[in-house]
This record gives C-alpha cells, sequence and structure tokens, in this order.
C-alpha cells in the first residue's frame, strides 16, 4: 500500500553548531549530540570537512538492487552532507572527493571517521518532532514530521 503524501509543517529553527575533530566518527557523534541536545531531530543545513574512511551504501543499481555497501579507507574532502536525524533513526546521504579532484557519494552506513575537522550546523525545528516509521511502499523506515505537544 502507497503511503499517503504528507502536507508540508512549517517551523521556527534553532541552529546547532558542531565541530569534530580528528577521529572522531561521524554519524555516532551527532546521533549522540542529538539525543543530548535536540531530542525532537534535526536536519543537516550544511557541511564541509575531511574523512579517512567512510562506508556508504552505493545508488541502485539497473535491476533496482540497493543492497551494495561499500567501505572506502582513503582521505576525502567532505563536499556536503545532508538528512535528517530523529527518533528512530538517522538518514544522510554524503558527497565525496578523493585526492584527485574524483567525486562520488551515497548513503551513509557508519566509518565516517575525521582526518582533520568536521564542520557542521544543524537545524532543530523548535515546533516539530522528527521521526521514523516503516513506509509498505518503499520498505524502509521514511520520515515522519508531527507537530510538537
Amino acid at each position: 500500500m502507497a503511503s499517503p503524501p504528507q502536507e508540508g509543517k512549517s517551523s521556527s529553527m534553532k541552529v546547532h553548531m558542531l565541530r569534530l575533530t580528528p577521529g572522531q566518527e561521524v554519524k555516532s557523534s551527532l546521533e549522540e549530540y542529538v539525543a543530548r541536545e535536540a531530542k525532537n531531530g534535526v536536519f543537516v543545513m550544511t557541511c564541509c570537512g575531511s574523512l579517512t574512511s567512510a562506508t556508504l551504501r552505493l545508488a541502485a543499481n539497473e535491476e533496482g538492487v540497493t543492497s551494495k555497501v561499500k567501505t572506502f579507507h582513503q582521505h576525502f574532502e567532505v563536499l556536503g552532507m545532508s538528512g535528517t536525524i530523529g527518533r528512530g533513526g538517522t538518514h544522510l546521504h554524503i558527497s565525496l572527493s578523493d585526492n584527485d579532484g574524483r567525486s562520488f557519494g551515497g548513503h551513509v552506513m557508519k566509518d565516517l571517521f575525521v582526518f582533520t575537522t568536521m564542520e557542521i550546523a544543524l537545524g532543530e525545528p523548535t515546533d516539530l518532532v522528527l521521526g521514523r516509521a516503516m513506509d509498505d511502499a518503499t520498505g524502509y523506515d521514511e520520515l515522519t514530521v508531527t507537530t510538537k505537544a
């Protein structure tokens, strides 16, 4: 059964600025920060920095298979990251470039380790709660947005 289209919701916003340092794992550090400082969830506004490794789920192939996960162990510049971190889960995508300037990206799984720095701006909707719930149409936990009680 397809999920019904969601109506948009608006909210005021609080901005969180973070700087992660060498050796920190990005995804788990962000999840820990959000659990402590922004319990109703955040979205990534901007992100730049450098990494020494990344484990990503790559885009679906021609047959629609989305299970290819690859770990890269090399230095990368972070061109950008987007997504949400909220109650029930995290959904992040990242764009990276290597030392030849080639770029690629994917769905963040784990093992994003900071090389020199990671500067991140997170937006926290002050009147909304970001969550995740199973969507039968996609087979994944998808974003839910509810008004804060």
